[in-house]
């Protein structure tokens, strides 16, 4: 008789978790050539759909990034959202045009994801460059003091690393490439000091003594959330701030990931 019950109260518990403010996780990397101190925000998997994601949220959400007063705004993909248990299913130009209202110094830059290749890809890189975000596909940009490249979606094959670090490195240091999957990590080369992405959603539903019941990574739990340092490299997982399959977290709330970049110490 008990087990009804509580299955609710942890279902309610799972949606009030997949709907709370985002969790502001703070790190700082050091880079290389860097002249002054630089703040960078990431976010990811936006998702936007009824119930847990509608564009109001978004527009909250939105708030809470420029309080943070970054310098630069990294968006890793999947912008919008077509799960079966969506109650309202919102339009690309819907799901995007909150994000007009983000201010950064050196911008805003974008790639897309999985599920914005499965909705209309072209739609999406549209809206985003119609709201001032800058779209990298396979290619790289200088943004005041820091190149950034980005790689299209790995998971739906349409990622080409080679030709995004070759543009990178047109351009001098510091150097971040972004991108929608962690999975490129073991091909970024060592002068490439930052990386960041999405997609994995940290796992959303982390059990107890069981952990991610997926991670959407061919990796596993490797690159699966959070700061992974490797060979001298940072890569930096978000857990997203929308929902993918079902509108429910746990173990994994939704995040955004401040960033500040530091110059190299001289003596």
């Amino acid at each position: 008789m008990l087990l009804f019950p509580i299955g609710l109260a942890l279902l309610g518990w799972m949606y009030w978790v997949a709907t709370s403010d985002p969790v502001v996780r703070k790190t700082s990397v050091t880079m290389p050539e860097l002249a002054a101190p630089l703040r960078a925000i990431l976010i990811s998997d936006i998702h936007v759909a009824g119930p847990d994601m509608p564009p109001a949220r978004l527009q909250r959400i939105v708030g809470q990034i420029n309080a943070q007063s970054p310098d630069l705004i990294l968006i890793a993909g999947d912008f919008v959202s077509d799960k079966k248990v969506s109650t309202h299913q919102y339009s690309v130009r819907e799901a995007i045009a909150p994000l007009v209202g983000l201010s950064a110094r050196f911008g805003v830059v974008a790639v897309i994801g999985n599920h914005d290749h499965w909705r209309d890809a072209g739609a999406v890189r549209a809206e985003l460059r119609r709201v001032g975000i800058l779209v990298l596909d396979n290619d790289a940009v200088r943004l005041g003091p820091i190149a950034v490249g980005g790689v299209d979606d790995p998971f739906t094959g349409h990622d080409n690393i080679g030709r995004a670090v070759a543009r990178l490195r047109l351009m001098p240091e510091p150097r971040i490439l972004l991108s929608h999957s962690p999975d490129i990590f073991p091909q970024v080369p060592p002068d490439v000091t930052l990386t960041v992405a999405g997609h994995t959603h940290c796992g959303q539903i982390r059990l107890p003594l069981v952990g991610a019941l997926s991670t959407m990574s061919r990796y596993g739990e490797r690159y699966a959330c959070g700061r992974i340092d490797e060979r001298g490299r940072t890569l930096i997982v978000s857990a997203g701030l929308g929902t993918s399959l079902l509108p429910l977290r746990l173990g994994a709330a939704p995040d955004l990931w401040v960033i500040d970049l530091r110059p190299t110490k001289r003596d």
